[in-house]
């Protein structure tokens, strides 16, 4: 497809963590434009073998134009959280090499006006990631009960103004749906104080509202428990998170799972199993200066790596 537009954040940092082996099982959750993947593939030759997910035809569509030379790829329309049934489904038993995710909206995403991720392109509120599910943006804004709007606008974008905008949506869906991004995108403008700020008044809500109608975090954290499961003795996960609340999901769960012990203080005798993973980096990994003046939204990526250590 020649209008995809996509750009690989920490294209080498992201991989380069994999560790990657001929002869070993790779997954890439996101496949994207298949940047990440390509790299991969290119590392695990002659015999290695990778699996990437997306729900996005978009991007699959792209990839496989990309990716037609390698055979040792398979891609899959599917959402990530369904890993374990696919690789069962493919009788893949344990990811030996390890397991990438890079979460969020892509660049594609965002610029293609229709998919309604963006306020700065007038467009139906869309924001699904498969295009082929029923809930989009439009349902969130317009069935979403005051108190709701107010809870996903706080705790999925952390905005201040939460209560306001909400109140704001359903005085003004009383009298008409709010259909387009850009009515949405006004409503937020004119009813919260104008505030000099580096980002745009609406970029907290759009983000929460991409969260709530995607599941993002939901999906993150019983994924990456799925993983565990999966993991052989010595597997890599890396995860690049884009905002805060995903990177918060990370950092603890590779925390809890890399722990020794997690009985009450007051318990004599620890009875925990040992522990799943170990952490590669204490700190996350962010995206070079060269790197962002490329890409500028690569500023707000966080990558985390851990090693399974279960035998």
């Amino acid at each position: 497809m020649t209008d995809f537009k996509h750009y690989t954040v920490m294209k080498n940092e992201a991989v380069d963590a994999l560790n990657c082996e001929p002869g070993k099982i790779y997954v890439d959750c996101t496949l994207g434009g298949g940047g990440h993947s390509e790299l991969i593939l290119k590392r695990i030759q002659p015999d290695g073998r990778l699996i990437a997910f997306d729900v996005d035809q978009d991007a699959i569509d792209a990839a496989s134009e990309r990716l037609k030379d390698y055979k040792n790829l398979t891609i899959v329309k599917n959402s990530y959280t369904n890993i374990k049934e696919t690789l069962h489904k493919l009788g893949i038993e344990k990811i030996t090499g390890g397991v990438l995710f890079d979460l969020g909206a892509s660049f594609h995403q965002f610029n293609k006006a229709e998919r309604g991720f963006s306020f700065s392109k007038d467009a139906p509120l869309d924001m699904r990631f498969n295009q082929d599910a029923e809930f989009s943006a439009y349902d969130v804004v317009n069935s979403y009960s005051e108190d709701d709007l107010i809870r996903i606008f706080s705790e999925y974008g952390e905005e201040r103004f939460s209560k306001r905008i909400a109140k704001k949506i359903v005085e003004e869906r009383r009298v008409k749906s709010i259909n387009t991004t850009g009515e949405l995108a006004n409503l937020i403008v004119n009813c919260t104080p104008h505030i000099k700020s580096s980002i745009h008044p609406a970029t907290r809500v759009f983000q929460a509202i991409r969260i709530e109608v995607n599941h993002e975090l939901t999906n993150v954290k019983n994924t990456l428990n799925d993983v565990l499961d999966l993991l052989s003795f010595g597997a890599i996960i890396s995860v690049i998170s884009f905002h805060s609340l995903e990177d918060r999901v990370v950092k603890h769960l590779f925390k809890y799972h890399s722990q020794r012990c997690h009985c009450d203080k007051n318990q004599m005798i620890c009875h925990c199993p040992p522990p799943v993973l170990e952490i590669v980096n204490k700190k996350p990994i962010t995206a070079s200066d060269e790197e962002i003046k490329l890409n500028p939204p690569s500023r707000s990526a966080k990558l985390r790596i851990a090693r399974c250590i279960r035998k």
